[in-house]
């Protein structure tokens, strides 16, 4: 199964409440942080709800 790396890259400042909630769910606390999750659909779910926050990329 492969993994995502998610980066957070923009500031959580302006976000809604849901969003901010999405990013604390992830793991992401502030600008630059990375975290590492397996790829599953409740994932891409939260990432789509911030995906102009973060950055995805797929590890093998």
């Amino acid at each position: 199964m492969a993994t995502l790396k998610i980066t957070q890259i923009k500031s959580r400042i302006g976000a809604s409440k849901q969003q901010c909630k999405n990013l604390d769910a992830l793991g992401l606390r502030k600008i630059n942080h990375t975290v590492e999750h397996s790829d599953s659909v409740i994932i891409k779910g939260m990432i789509e709800r911030v995906k102009h926050l973060v950055r995805v990329e797929e590890v093998k």
